[in-house]
């Protein structure tokens, strides 16, 4: 595609680059503040009697010392093969402190890759896995120690085992290597794992096992820099398409946080989820129950209207703003936050997107934010009001200046400790003054803002330590509340009732104030 039509094709041609950075900002601080809501690795802990092959065995607390496991991996009798790695995994299982370093320096983890193999004893193939999986919990060089040892491999063959213990087990080692980075996530899927999960999706499975399967699937799409391969995504999403319907909300959580990660990503990786069909069912799940689902979709859907303005149209046909409008009220301020996000990327987007943010009275529940929710959710309310004045028509901006009382809330974090919200507000009040000035406006815009205070908080940033705020604010002092008196009274519009009124001659506005 010629580099022209390809900048045309990107929503908000000039501002593209702006939004870009903007989403990569916040991504990442949502990446950090929401590290703990999908476990990237999980740990084997509990000594459940319905997993363990060995019930009686399992329910005894090893006696074995370490060189005794050690020696017993090897041996011939398979009995004390399988008493051995048993142990080692009783000890790997322990809640606080398990000794893997030591397990990994007493070389445990080639001789449990070993006894993988063990196809007739599936029983010792099952704690092997165990035991393995439990050291991949860890950090990422004790699981660079079960990578090393050349277990993937074996571990995807396992997925196909008949002994659905050993199978599940498997799945779960390898969602714990996938977890650690992207560097891992890729090994494991260079080895075919992508192939053994439609295998093992297409037979009967337990909801343990599924569950399994769908967290391993959300790690495969997981962690960036860089992204997964696209060719990946391609081949997963079907299933993953397959998966939004279950009834089961683990499987449904960890579902939609694939579809985050591979949505956190460039246009054409949202437009291969457009395609599978997922937004209506993401849309659909804002209106979940439970936030651990609520969330990943909203990151889902808030990633997808920062892409094209057609796939943001997608997501808007699919009646998302209404459901958003709900999320703004959340008890939640973490959802409250993420929504008012998606809020700001819709805002961002053409005036016929802003007009359907606009009709569905979503400003009101965003002001509300803006003004009494937390700092960070405030935050994001900002970015929407001033991603709406920068991208709305004239007539669009007066109609939300005429109908919400919101520039004092607006302008009251001008005095925010947080540089960047400073200067997006700065940009925003920059937005309405000039809308104001097309309209002879500006008087009764400057009128109001003092009123409010909001110029001596302008006044104030003159003061500031960051150049380009102390920059903009001057800018705004001097372009439009330097010498008012050089004003003429015949232009100066009254302000009644809320709204901005004009004399009948004054450049044809209607006495209704901004509106047209």
């Amino acid at each position: 595609m010629p580099e022209n039509d390809r900048m045309n094709a990107f929503k908000n041609h000039a501002k593209h680059e702006t939004m870009r950075l903007r989403r990569q900002e916040v991504t990442v601080e949502l990446r950090k503040n929401k590290k703990d809501d999908q476990m990237m690795k999980r740990r084997n802990i509990e000594l459940d009697e319905s997993l363990s092959p060995q019930k009686d065995a399992a329910q005894l607390e090893s006696t074995l010392s370490l060189d005794q496991i050690v020696s017993g991996l090897s041996n011939p009798n398979a009995k004390i093969r399988f008493e051995a790695v048993q142990a080692a995994r009783k000890m790997l299982s322990r809640e606080r402190n398990p000794p893997i370093d030591i397990m990994i320096a007493h070389g445990i983890v080639p001789k449990c890759v070993e006894l993988l193999g063990s196809f007739q004893e599936p029983d010792t193939q099952f704690e092997a896995a165990w035991t393995l999986t439990n050291i991949a919990s860890g950090t990422t060089q004790q699981t660079k120690a079960v990578i090393d040892a050349g277990s993937i491999p074996c571990f995807v063959v396992l997925m196909s085992s008949p002994s659905t213990n050993v199978a599940e087990q498997a799945v779960w080692a390898l969602g714990n290597i996938a977890g650690d980075g992207a560097e891992a996530r890729d090994i494991v899927l260079e080895k075919n794992v992508v192939p053994a999960i439609m295998h093992l999706l297409s037979t009967e499975l337990s909801l343990s096992c599924k569950r399994n399967v769908v967290w391993l699937i959300s790690n495969l799409c997981r962690n960036k820099p860089p992204a997964v391969a696209f060719d990946h995504v391609r081949t997963l999403l079907p299933t993953v398409a397959r998966l939004l319907n279950h009834d089961d909300s683990q499987v449904l959580s960890d579902t939609c946080w694939a579809l985050s990660y591979i949505t956190d990503d460039d246009n054409a990786k949202i437009q291969a989820v457009v395609e599978a069909g997922c937004v209506p069912r993401l849309c659909e799940l804002l209106e979940s129950k439970e936030p651990a689902i609520i969330t990943p979709a909203l990151r889902s859907v808030g990633n997808i209207v920062t892409g094209t303005d057609s796939q943001t149209d997608a997501v808007i046909a699919s009646g998302a703003v209404a459901k958003l409008a709900k999320l703004l009220r959340y008890p939640k301020s973490s959802i409250v936050k993420e929504a008012a996000w998606t809020v700001s990327n819709i805002t961002a987007g053409n005036p016929k997107q802003i007009q359907h943010i606009i009709d569905a009275g979503i400003i009101g529940d965003m002001i509300e934010v803006l003004a009494r929710g937390d700092f960070k959710s405030q935050k994001e309310a900002a970015w929407a009001i001033t991603n709406l004045t920068t991208g709305a028509t004239s007539q669009q901006t007066l109609h939300v200046l005429n109908h919400y009382d919101f520039l004092k809330a607006f302008s009251d974090l001008l005095e925010s400790k947080d540089v960047r919200v400073v200067k997006v507000v700065l940009q925003g009040i920059l937005n309405l003054l000039i809308v104001a000035d097309k309209v002879d406006g500006r008087e009764a815009m400057c009128i109001k803002i003092e009123e409010i205070g909001g110029l001596d908080k302008l006044e104030a940033l003159q003061n500031h330590e960051n150049t380009e705020i102390y920059q903009r604010a001057l800018t705004i002092l001097d372009t439009y509340f330097a010498d008012p008196d050089a004003e003429t009274n015949t232009m100066k519009p009254a302000e009644q009732e809320g709204a901005f009124q004009f004399d009948a001659g004054s450049s044809g506005t209607p006495n209704g104030g901004f509106n047209f």
